[in-house]
């Protein structure tokens, strides 16, 4: 019984863990480098069950910054990272 109720929360923190983001496209229309955030219009988000909007997104790594400007088409992933809704991965449209 012991190690039952051990393993018990190591479940839980496992099923968690394993879901999943999906990827979804959108266009950047504003960077701010110095608060660490990406304006998107977004098609819909299925993780977060959000519709297509144009929104701020926190950025989950402020190098990803970088990588993107204004008007480039993106598919991203996010999800609520310490509540905050967070861009956690980026790329450009080829």
């Amino acid at each position: 019984m012991r190690n039952f109720l051990f393993a018990a929360p190591l479940v839980v923190v496992a099923t968690v863990a394993l879901a999943q983001t999906a990827p979804a496209s959108g266009e950047v229309t504003k960077i701010d480098e110095a608060q660490g955030k990406i304006t998107l219009k977004h098609g819909p988000i299925k993780n977060l069950d959000m519709d297509g909007m144009t929104m701020v997104f926190a950025a989950g790594d402020p190098v990803m910054l970088k990588t993107v400007k204004v008007g480039d088409k993106i598919t991203f992933e996010a999800d609520r990272v310490n509540g905050r809704l967070t861009v956690t991965k980026i790329s450009k449209v080829k």
